[in-house]
Protein backbone atom coordinates (compact mmCIF):
# COMPACT_ATOMS: atom_id res chain seq x y z
CA UNK A 1 0.00 0.00 0.00
CA UNK A 2 1.24 3.42 -0.90
CA UNK A 3 2.21 5.80 2.25
CA UNK A 4 0.54 9.71 1.64
CA UNK A 5 2.31 12.08 3.34
CA UNK A 6 2.00 15.55 4.21
CA UNK A 7 5.56 18.02 3.55
CA UNK A 8 5.70 20.57 6.26
CA UNK A 9 6.98 23.59 4.67
CA UNK A 10 9.39 25.20 7.54
CA UNK A 11 10.29 27.83 4.66
CA UNK A 12 6.76 29.28 4.59
CA UNK A 13 4.93 28.60 7.83
CA UNK A 14 5.60 29.96 11.70
CA UNK A 15 6.69 26.74 13.13
CA UNK A 16 3.67 27.03 15.69
CA UNK A 17 1.30 26.63 12.68
CA UNK A 18 3.01 24.23 11.22
CA UNK A 19 2.97 21.96 14.16
CA UNK A 20 -1.18 22.52 14.47
CA UNK A 21 -0.88 21.63 10.53
CA UNK A 22 0.70 18.33 11.49
CA UNK A 23 -2.19 17.52 14.17
CA UNK A 24 -4.86 18.30 11.67
CA UNK A 25 -2.70 16.20 9.21
CA UNK A 26 -3.45 12.96 11.52
CA UNK A 27 -6.70 14.32 11.91
CA UNK A 28 -7.51 14.25 8.15
CA UNK A 29 -6.08 10.54 7.37
CA UNK A 30 -2.80 11.58 6.16
CA UNK A 31 -0.52 8.53 6.86
CA UNK A 32 3.36 10.13 7.85
CA UNK A 33 4.81 13.47 7.35
CA UNK A 34 8.08 14.77 5.95
CA UNK A 35 9.82 18.50 6.40
CA UNK A 36 12.22 20.56 4.96
CA UNK A 37 15.71 22.02 6.76
CA UNK A 38 16.27 25.43 5.88
CA UNK A 39 17.99 28.63 8.08
CA UNK A 40 16.51 31.02 5.07
CA UNK A 41 13.14 30.51 2.81
CA UNK A 42 13.42 30.82 -0.92
CA UNK A 43 11.89 34.20 -1.49
CA UNK A 44 11.35 36.50 1.30
CA UNK A 45 7.26 36.53 0.66
CA UNK A 46 7.39 33.20 2.68
CA UNK A 47 8.70 34.59 5.02
CA UNK A 48 9.68 31.57 7.58
CA UNK A 49 12.88 29.11 8.68
CA UNK A 50 12.07 27.50 11.77
CA UNK A 51 14.61 25.42 13.07
CA UNK A 52 13.55 21.77 11.90
CA UNK A 53 15.18 19.83 14.47
CA UNK A 54 13.65 21.18 17.75
CA UNK A 55 10.26 21.15 15.43
CA UNK A 56 10.57 17.50 14.87
CA UNK A 57 10.71 16.29 18.02
CA UNK A 58 7.45 18.45 19.42
CA UNK A 59 5.57 16.85 15.88
CA UNK A 60 6.79 13.17 16.73
CA UNK A 61 5.55 13.43 20.70
CA UNK A 62 2.12 15.27 19.53
CA UNK A 63 1.24 12.80 16.84
CA UNK A 64 1.21 9.23 16.06
CA UNK A 65 2.75 9.91 11.94
CA UNK A 66 6.49 8.95 11.35
CA UNK A 67 8.50 11.85 10.18
CA UNK A 68 11.52 12.78 7.85
CA UNK A 69 13.39 15.41 7.14
CA UNK A 70 16.12 16.29 4.69
CA UNK A 71 19.28 17.55 5.45
CA UNK A 72 22.57 18.33 4.44
CA UNK A 73 25.90 17.64 6.95
CA UNK A 74 29.28 18.65 6.37
CA UNK A 75 29.24 22.34 6.28
CA UNK A 76 25.66 24.20 8.47
CA UNK A 77 26.28 20.82 10.14
CA UNK A 78 28.87 18.83 11.52
CA UNK A 79 27.72 14.96 10.63
CA UNK A 80 28.13 14.04 14.04
CA UNK A 81 25.76 16.10 15.55
CA UNK A 82 23.02 15.04 12.86
CA UNK A 83 24.05 11.31 13.47
CA UNK A 84 23.78 12.33 17.41
CA UNK A 85 20.49 14.46 16.37
CA UNK A 86 18.76 11.52 14.67
CA UNK A 87 19.91 8.91 16.45
CA UNK A 88 17.92 10.58 19.95
CA UNK A 89 14.91 11.11 17.78
CA UNK A 90 14.73 7.41 16.86
CA UNK A 91 15.21 6.11 19.92
CA UNK A 92 12.59 8.60 21.43
CA UNK A 93 10.20 7.42 19.01
CA UNK A 94 10.98 3.55 17.48
CA UNK A 95 10.26 3.26 13.96
CA UNK A 96 9.43 6.69 13.15
CA UNK A 97 12.16 8.81 11.76
CA UNK A 98 14.35 9.16 8.98
CA UNK A 99 16.44 11.18 7.39
CA UNK A 100 17.60 12.07 3.90
CA UNK A 101 21.13 13.22 3.64
CA UNK A 102 21.86 15.70 0.26
CA UNK A 103 24.73 17.67 -0.66
CA UNK A 104 22.89 21.25 0.29
CA UNK A 105 22.15 24.66 -0.96
CA UNK A 106 23.78 27.85 -0.51
CA UNK A 107 21.04 29.65 0.39
CA UNK A 108 21.59 27.62 3.41
CA UNK A 109 25.02 26.83 3.63
CA UNK A 110 26.97 29.79 3.74
CA UNK A 111 25.92 31.24 6.93
CA UNK A 112 29.00 29.17 7.98
CA UNK A 113 31.42 31.77 6.29
CA UNK A 114 32.79 29.14 4.62
CA UNK A 115 33.44 28.60 0.70
CA UNK A 116 30.62 27.05 -1.43
CA UNK A 117 32.36 24.52 -2.83
CA UNK A 118 31.80 22.97 -6.56
CA UNK A 119 29.38 20.12 -6.82
CA UNK A 120 31.81 17.25 -7.28
CA UNK A 121 33.39 18.31 -4.18
CA UNK A 122 30.02 18.57 -2.39
CA UNK A 123 29.25 14.95 -3.43
CA UNK A 124 32.70 13.94 -1.81
CA UNK A 125 31.95 15.32 1.36
CA UNK A 126 28.19 14.20 1.16
CA UNK A 127 29.55 10.21 0.97
CA UNK A 128 32.49 11.01 3.95
CA UNK A 129 29.22 12.75 6.20
CA UNK A 130 27.47 9.14 5.37
CA UNK A 131 29.83 7.18 6.26
CA UNK A 132 30.36 8.95 9.41
CA UNK A 133 27.25 9.21 10.23
CA UNK A 134 26.40 5.09 9.58
CA UNK A 135 29.41 4.17 11.73
CA UNK A 136 28.11 6.66 14.92
CA UNK A 137 24.59 5.11 14.19
CA UNK A 138 26.69 1.72 14.57
CA UNK A 139 28.10 2.42 17.72
CA UNK A 140 31.70 2.95 17.08
CA UNK A 141 34.23 5.49 17.46
CA UNK A 142 35.08 7.47 14.45
CA UNK A 143 37.95 9.89 13.80
CA UNK A 144 38.74 11.34 10.52
CA UNK A 145 40.60 13.42 8.41
CA UNK A 146 39.17 14.39 5.10
CA UNK A 147 36.57 17.05 3.88
CA UNK A 148 34.88 16.79 6.97
CA UNK A 149 37.04 16.20 10.13
CA UNK A 150 36.10 13.95 13.52
CA UNK A 151 38.10 13.38 16.50
CA UNK A 152 36.91 10.29 18.71
CA UNK A 153 33.04 11.12 18.51
CA UNK A 154 30.91 8.43 19.90
CA UNK A 155 27.50 8.13 20.23
CA UNK A 156 26.26 7.05 23.69
CA UNK A 157 22.32 7.11 23.17
CA UNK A 158 22.09 4.82 20.10
CA UNK A 159 18.30 3.52 19.38
CA UNK A 160 17.72 0.00 19.04
CA UNK A 161 17.22 0.52 15.37
CA UNK A 162 19.09 3.17 13.11
CA UNK A 163 17.18 5.64 11.26
CA UNK A 164 16.73 5.21 7.72
CA UNK A 165 19.30 7.12 5.68
CA UNK A 166 17.57 8.02 2.72
CA UNK A 167 18.84 9.72 -0.67
CA UNK A 168 17.34 12.41 -1.93
CA UNK A 169 18.16 13.08 -6.18
CA UNK A 170 16.71 15.58 -8.58
CA UNK A 171 18.73 13.87 -11.72
CA UNK A 172 19.66 9.92 -12.66
CA UNK A 173 23.14 10.90 -11.82
CA UNK A 174 22.42 11.80 -8.45
CA UNK A 175 20.18 8.94 -7.92
CA UNK A 176 22.87 6.29 -9.50
CA UNK A 177 25.35 7.81 -7.03
CA UNK A 178 23.23 7.37 -3.81
CA UNK A 179 22.44 3.85 -4.72
CA UNK A 180 25.19 2.09 -2.94
CA UNK A 181 24.71 3.89 0.74
CA UNK A 182 21.14 4.74 0.66
CA UNK A 183 18.21 2.92 2.50
CA UNK A 184 15.65 4.53 0.17
CA UNK A 185 15.35 7.44 -2.19
CA UNK A 186 13.35 10.40 -1.89
CA UNK A 187 12.59 12.67 -5.30
CA UNK A 188 10.35 15.61 -6.44
CA UNK A 189 8.30 16.24 -9.48
CA UNK A 190 8.75 16.81 -12.59
CA UNK A 191 8.22 15.67 -16.07
CA UNK A 192 7.22 12.12 -15.58
CA UNK A 193 10.12 10.66 -18.37
CA UNK A 194 12.20 12.14 -15.95
CA UNK A 195 10.81 10.78 -12.95
CA UNK A 196 10.83 7.43 -14.83
CA UNK A 197 15.13 7.86 -15.55
CA UNK A 198 15.70 8.84 -11.63
CA UNK A 199 13.42 5.67 -10.44
CA UNK A 200 15.32 3.54 -12.83
CA UNK A 201 18.99 4.96 -12.22
CA UNK A 202 18.68 4.01 -8.92
CA UNK A 203 17.03 0.62 -9.02
CA UNK A 204 19.49 -0.24 -11.80
CA UNK A 205 22.13 0.62 -9.87
CA UNK A 206 20.94 -1.57 -6.76
CA UNK A 207 19.26 0.82 -4.94
CA UNK A 208 17.15 -0.69 -2.02
CA UNK A 209 14.24 0.29 0.14
CA UNK A 210 11.30 2.22 -0.40
CA UNK A 211 11.38 5.35 -2.82
CA UNK A 212 9.07 8.40 -2.32
CA UNK A 213 7.87 11.52 -4.28
CA UNK A 214 7.65 14.68 -2.80
CA UNK A 215 4.89 16.47 -4.92
CA UNK A 216 4.25 20.25 -4.96
CA UNK A 217 0.57 21.64 -4.97
CA UNK A 218 -1.12 24.55 -5.52
CA UNK A 219 -4.70 23.67 -4.60
CA UNK A 220 -7.60 26.42 -4.48
CA UNK A 221 -11.20 26.83 -4.98
CA UNK A 222 -10.80 28.12 -8.43
CA UNK A 223 -7.91 28.19 -10.99
CA UNK A 224 -7.13 31.62 -10.99
CA UNK A 225 -6.25 31.49 -6.96
CA UNK A 226 -4.61 28.38 -7.35
CA UNK A 227 -2.25 29.84 -9.77
CA UNK A 228 -1.59 33.09 -8.34
CA UNK A 229 -0.43 31.49 -4.20
CA UNK A 230 1.43 28.88 -7.08
CA UNK A 231 3.43 32.35 -8.14
CA UNK A 232 3.79 33.72 -4.76
CA UNK A 233 4.78 31.21 -3.06
CA UNK A 234 6.98 28.86 -5.40
CA UNK A 235 7.04 30.48 -8.37
CA UNK A 236 11.16 31.15 -8.00
CA UNK A 237 11.93 27.19 -7.56
CA UNK A 238 11.20 26.94 -11.13
CA UNK A 239 14.73 26.95 -12.05
CA UNK A 240 16.14 24.24 -10.10
CA UNK A 241 19.32 22.87 -10.36
CA UNK A 242 22.48 24.12 -10.91
CA UNK A 243 20.53 27.64 -10.31
CA UNK A 244 18.87 26.82 -7.10
CA UNK A 245 21.91 24.78 -6.01
CA UNK A 246 24.14 28.14 -6.10
CA UNK A 247 21.93 31.42 -5.35
CA UNK A 248 22.63 32.50 -1.95
CA UNK A 249 20.07 34.20 -0.29
CA UNK A 250 16.21 34.84 -0.65
CA UNK A 251 16.66 38.36 -2.76
CA UNK A 252 18.85 36.30 -5.27
CA UNK A 253 16.26 34.28 -6.23
CA UNK A 254 12.83 37.02 -5.77
CA UNK A 255 15.72 38.93 -8.41
CA UNK A 256 14.40 35.89 -11.17
CA UNK A 257 10.65 36.66 -10.44
CA UNK A 258 9.92 38.81 -13.69
CA UNK A 259 11.32 35.94 -15.69
CA UNK A 260 8.70 33.09 -14.69
CA UNK A 261 5.87 32.27 -16.73
CA UNK A 262 2.50 30.63 -15.90
CA UNK A 263 3.70 27.90 -17.52
CA UNK A 264 6.82 27.19 -16.00
CA UNK A 265 5.07 27.63 -13.09
CA UNK A 266 2.53 24.86 -13.75
CA UNK A 267 5.66 22.78 -14.66
CA UNK A 268 6.59 22.65 -11.20
CA UNK A 269 3.34 22.50 -8.92
CA UNK A 270 0.45 20.83 -9.75
CA UNK A 271 -2.09 23.93 -9.99
CA UNK A 272 -5.69 22.53 -9.79
CA UNK A 273 -8.89 23.90 -8.17
CA UNK A 274 -10.76 20.48 -8.95
CA UNK A 275 -10.19 17.63 -6.06
CA UNK A 276 -10.39 14.82 -8.01
CA UNK A 277 -8.17 16.06 -11.07
CA UNK A 278 -5.92 16.95 -8.68
CA UNK A 279 -6.09 12.74 -7.10
CA UNK A 280 -5.78 11.50 -11.03
CA UNK A 281 -2.87 13.88 -11.31
CA UNK A 282 -1.13 12.49 -8.24
CA UNK A 283 -2.37 8.77 -8.60
CA UNK A 284 -0.61 9.21 -12.21
CA UNK A 285 2.69 9.98 -10.61
CA UNK A 286 2.78 7.71 -7.74
CA UNK A 287 2.17 4.72 -10.78
CA UNK A 288 5.59 5.23 -11.90
CA UNK A 289 6.83 3.08 -9.28
CA UNK A 290 7.19 5.19 -6.18
CA UNK A 291 5.64 3.41 -2.86
CA UNK A 292 5.48 6.92 -0.71
CA UNK A 293 3.61 10.20 -2.01
CA UNK A 294 4.46 13.38 0.07
CA UNK A 295 1.75 16.21 -0.90
CA UNK A 296 3.55 19.69 -0.63
CA UNK A 297 0.51 22.62 -0.37
CA UNK A 298 2.57 25.71 -1.24
CA UNK A 299 -0.25 28.06 0.42
CA UNK A 300 0.15 29.62 3.72
CA UNK A 301 -1.52 30.33 6.97
CA UNK A 302 0.45 33.63 7.32
CA UNK A 303 -0.44 37.19 6.52
CA UNK A 304 0.07 39.07 3.25
CA UNK A 305 3.82 39.11 2.27
CA UNK A 306 3.72 42.66 1.69
CA UNK A 307 2.49 42.96 5.49
CA UNK A 308 5.79 41.22 6.97
CA UNK A 309 8.05 42.67 4.41
CA UNK A 310 7.71 46.18 3.37
CA UNK A 311 10.57 45.42 0.87
CA UNK A 312 8.91 42.60 -0.93
CA UNK A 313 6.59 42.73 -4.21
CA UNK A 314 3.33 43.64 -3.20
CA UNK A 315 1.08 40.28 -3.28
CA UNK A 316 -2.24 42.01 -5.03
CA UNK A 317 -4.56 40.51 -2.46
CA UNK A 318 -4.56 38.33 0.38
CA UNK A 319 -3.58 34.70 -0.30
CA UNK A 320 -7.23 33.01 -0.70
CA UNK A 321 -5.67 29.33 0.44
CA UNK A 322 -4.28 28.05 3.14
CA UNK A 323 -3.19 24.83 4.95
CA UNK A 324 -6.10 24.26 6.75
CA UNK A 325 -8.55 24.63 4.04
CA UNK A 326 -6.42 22.40 1.88
CA UNK A 327 -5.76 19.51 4.89
CA UNK A 328 -9.73 20.09 4.79
CA UNK A 329 -10.47 19.36 1.15
CA UNK A 330 -7.83 16.42 1.51
CA UNK A 331 -9.85 14.76 4.30
CA UNK A 332 -12.90 14.87 2.66
CA UNK A 333 -12.16 14.36 -1.00
CA UNK A 334 -8.27 13.94 -1.97
CA UNK A 335 -7.40 11.00 0.40
CA UNK A 336 -9.80 9.16 0.12
CA UNK A 337 -10.13 9.22 -3.81
CA UNK A 338 -5.87 8.50 -3.78
CA UNK A 339 -6.74 5.73 -1.95
CA UNK A 340 -9.55 4.45 -3.99
CA UNK A 341 -7.71 4.93 -7.06
CA UNK A 342 -4.93 3.43 -5.45
CA UNK A 343 -6.21 0.52 -4.16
Amino acid sequence: MVTIGFHHSHEQVHPAALLAAARRAQEVGFDAGMCSDHFAPWSATQGHSGFAWSWLGAALATTDLPFGVVNAPGQRYHPAIIAQAAATLAAMFPGRFWVALGSGENLNEHVTGDRWPPKHERDARLREAVAVIRALLAGEEVTHDGLVRVDRAKLWTLPDEPPALIGPAVSPATAAAHADWADGLVTVNQHPDRLREVLAAYRDAGGRGTAALQVHVSWAPDEEQALAVAREQWGVQVFGPPLAWDLDVPEAFDSLRPHVSDDAVRASVLVEHDPARLRDRLAALVGIGFDALYVHQVATDARSSDDKHPTAEPTATPRPATLDRFLDMAGEHLLPGLREVMA
